[in-house]
């Protein structure tokens, strides 16, 4: 399953490995399908490291996963699906940027560079990017503040894709 990724540097297909991760891909389209992600912007970006987003505040602090819509407050993250066989081994590995262990919500980042293997077993990766590392490039490219926050918001607005990959 692919999602397309439009942001305001350009667009981005990340394609989703919803057969490895099923709770996590399942939460990232449902929250794509309630247009959750609409308007977000990328928070952080540190440069030649990760671009940040998924958060609805802007702040970096705040999101939830569809679980809590679907089951309550109890249930605002959901637990980890650390695969051997996905790594942070490539530009444009995608992963939940999780607010520790089991405690996954809605936001996610994107690698900006290649073997940032530090992040294994510790983050869940649940996609790369098949489209768009231009797009990328741009997006580590931006002035951004001592925080990482970009000086001109990069703001996004994601749509699942009808094919399967």
């Amino acid at each position: 399953m692919s999602v397309l990724m439009v942001t305001s540097v350009g667009d981005i297909e990340l394609d989703l490995h919803t057969d490895l991760c099923p709770l996590t891909t399942k939460n990232f389209l449902k929250l794509c399908k309630m247009k959750y992600y609409n308007g977000c912007l990328f928070h952080k970006v540190e440069k030649d490291f990760l671009a940040q987003s998924g958060d609805p505040t802007g702040t970096g602090s705040g999101g939830d996963s569809v679980y809590k819509y679907l089951y309550g407050d109890q249930a605002r993250f959901f637990n980890d699906e650390i695969r051997p066989e996905l790594r942070h081994s490539k530009t444009g590995t995608i992963a939940m940027a999780s607010a520790g262990e089991n405690c996954n919500a809605s936001q996610f980042y994107i690698t900006l560079r290649d073997d940032v293997d530090y992040l294994d077993d510790k983050h869940t990766v649940f996609g790369t990017v098949a489209e768009g590392l231009d797009t990328l490039t741009k997006i580590n490219e931006a002035y951004v503040d001592d925080k990482g926050r970009p000086f001109k918001d990069i703001s996004s607005f994601l749509e699942p894709s009808v094919s399967q990959t």
